[in-house]
């Protein structure tokens, strides 16, 4: 990846007006078009959201695009959509105990809500604030109760069951530390009860420890910054076992959408580690231990990131994909999502481009050389993602940011008729975290307040 020195925040304004017009025109075209009755809207499959069954895990990344987009654009019809919605519809992604998806689900819509109501953006009204408070202290302590106990700690286990850390876990972690601030915890057996910020520590220190990698000899594989989508546990002495994959290549390749939800998750969690005092992590190891470890494996994830991406920010879906080798010298020219080999995952660009941008803020007063490099990483990513032929601007089709890919290995994704890979088409979740660090640069931008997931609670 090379990154651009010369692009400042305010070289993406034009392109970020364009973008808002672009996504209220997709809410609407979503709203108009599909139909709730077949599901959530998952991803596109020529031009048009359709659902795919394996978890119920985007339909709060919908609700919570038409929040986002009243946030920026205070067009109401956005937000009675989006609340109205969260009301009807999110109550059960609330107590689904089968899914590690919390985090995405109803921080997205509950917790955008309540940001909104408590920097006074919508009228205060006190039961439907408690309303939302209520729905976020449940959320964590449910996505919490998926726990293994492992010699040095825990972690929440992904939906293949207890012998499974997945790496996307650590961008859920934050409905456990919503949770967390608003006094909630996890009771038990005899009324016992477990502190939902310990499982969060616990489950984000085992997730830098097991998914991600650090150059010091693991495996053959062991490079600076990869990571394993899936990290497998013996059940009976919780002993870590081996790498695998469910959506990337393999397990020692480096799913490169796995790799941003841990560029965004720990960037995000190093924001909030600072808010909390010495004392409230003394039983973890102490709050600098804490950070170090966090602070390691933001670094490590984005060096990977840079290293292996190829010129305009864009990785290919996974570092490790069987074709590459095809494409000849792909790593020094931009991205090519129409080639005929290997897809690129736009969405992954869109999630890691938040937690360059976080990180490079985080280290401006500590470490000013690696806060310029991560920042002005992010900025390269979004100046490409924010246009053409990322940026959807075909009024037809429903996707906001075109070239997402889902699951490759199952060939789940849509393939237009004589191409030869998927392209062309948008997901959920990217289409919600363009919009996300979208707003988090149009905020900067336009000096409002800082934007976070823990801004609703804090």
């Amino acid at each position: 990846m090379r990154i651009r020195e010369e692009l400042t925040i305010n070289d993406l304004s034009q392109k970020l007006d364009l973008f808002w017009d672009l996504s209220g025109q997709k809410i609407q075209l979503i709203q108009k078009e599909y139909d709730h009755n077949q599901g959530s809207p998952v991803f596109t499959a020529n031009g048009k959201y359709t659902t795919r069954g394996w978890t119920e895990w985007t339909q709060g990344f919908e609700f919570g695009s038409a929040i986002l987009q009243f946030d920026q654009t205070g067009n109401e019809e956005f937000l009675e959509f989006g609340r109205e919605s969260t009301v009807d519809k999110m109550a059960e992604h609330v107590g689904h105990f089968g899914v590690h998806d919390h985090g995405f689900n109803n921080v997205s819509t509950y917790g955008n809500l309540l940001r909104l109501m408590k920097e006074g953006r919508i009228p205060h009204n006190q039961w439907e604030q408690n309303f939302y408070e209520l729905a976020l202290k449940l959320t964590g302590a449910v996505q919490a109760h998926r726990w293994t106990d492992i010699p040095d700690g825990g972690y929440m286990y992904s939906f293949n069951g207890p012998h499974s850390l997945f790496v996307d876990t650590i961008r859920t972690v934050r409905a456990l530390l919503v949770s967390h601030e608003l006094g909630f915890a996890l009771m038990g057996e005899n009324d016992s009860r477990t502190s939902l910020l310990k499982r969060a520590i616990l489950h984000s220190e085992a997730t830098a420890k097991y998914s991600v990698y650090y150059g010091e000899g693991r495996d053959d594989y062991d490079i600076w910054g990869r990571t394993a989508h899936e990290s497998v546990f013996n059940t009976n002495d919780g002993r870590f076992r081996c790498p695998n994959s469910q959506q990337g290549y393999t397990g020692f390749t480096t799913w490169t959408r796995g790799l941003a939800w841990a560029i965004a998750g720990f960037g995000e969690q190093l924001e909030y580690l600072d808010t909390l005092s010495e004392e409230s992590l003394a039983e973890l190891g102490g709050k600098e231990s804490i950070k170090e470890t966090f602070l390691k494996a933001a670094k490590a994830t984005c060096d990977f990131y840079i290293a292996h991406t190829p010129t305009d920010g864009i990785p290919y879906w996974d570092t490790g994909a069987p074709d590459l080798h095809k494409l000849g010298d792909y790593l020094n020219r931009p991205a090519d999502p129409f080639n005929d080999f290997e897809p690129v995952d736009s969405s992954a660009a869109a999630i890691s481009a938040q937690g360059f941008l976080r990180l490079g803020k985080y280290l401006l007063s500590s470490d000013p050389e690696s806060a310029n490099k991560y920042w002005q990483a992010g900025l390269t990513i979004l100046d490409t993602l924010f246009t053409e032929p990322y940026l959807s601007t075909d009024p037809n089709h429903q996707g906001l940011i075109l070239h997402s890919i889902y699951h490759r290995p199952n060939g789940w994704d849509y393939v237009y008729p004589g191409a030869k890979i998927p392209y062309g088409e948008a997901s959920m979740w990217g289409d919600y975290h363009a919009r996300e660090v979208a707003l988090y640069v149009s905020r900067l931008i336009d000096s409002k307040p800082y934007y976070t997931f823990f801004s609703s609670v804090k």
